[in-house]
């Protein structure tokens, strides 16, 4: 068993889509940054990343390299998945926390979780989102941002 730690934040603006775990989110203000700038599959990604010692996503996906711009980061993801695979390693379980004081996510976690469990090929049961605010703290409490920490627990193969 191996487990990886991730971690995203990214600043909020206006007029782009707020994409979370590739589900589109009804907000006038959207996650800024070289792809679609889903923080949610970011930190997974980061998190899978650690669990193989494969470094993160920036060394994999530069943001200097212009394929990179706007493209959906559930296509990075998928590329992590086969990673992971590669490597004869399986998702077991992933949790995450997203940090966000606006706007408020409870109503799409449940298809954030299928979406997720999706992309990974994995159980819903297997998959964890959860939604905070940062109690108007800080950077993050003023909507500025929106953070993701995520933990997995991958398992090797019997093959």
């Amino acid at each position: 068993m191996r487990i990886g730690i991730g971690y995203d934040i990214h600043r909020l603006v206006r007029g782009r889509p707020l994409i979370l775990g590739g589900v589109e989110i009804d907000s006038e203000w959207g996650l800024k940054g070289h792809s679609d700038a889903d923080v949610l599959l970011h930190a997974i990604g980061d998190a899978l990343l650690g669990a193989l010692a494969l470094g993160d996503l920036g060394h994999h996906f530069p943001d200097s390299d212009p394929s990179y711009r706007g493209i959906a980061s559930v296509k990075l993801l998928e590329k992590v998945m086969e990673m992971v695979r590669d490597q004869a390693y399986t998702l077991y379980n992933l949790d995450t926390i997203v940090i966000a004081q606006k706007p408020r996510l409870a109503a799409y976690i449940p298809a954030i979780r299928r979406n997720v469990a999706d992309i990974l090929a994995t159980d819903l049961g297997s998959i964890s989102v959860k939604a905070k605010t940062a109690e108007s703290l800080g950077a993050l409490g003023r909507s500025e941002g929106i953070a993701v920490h995520a933990v997995c627990l991958i398992t090797q193969d019997s093959r």
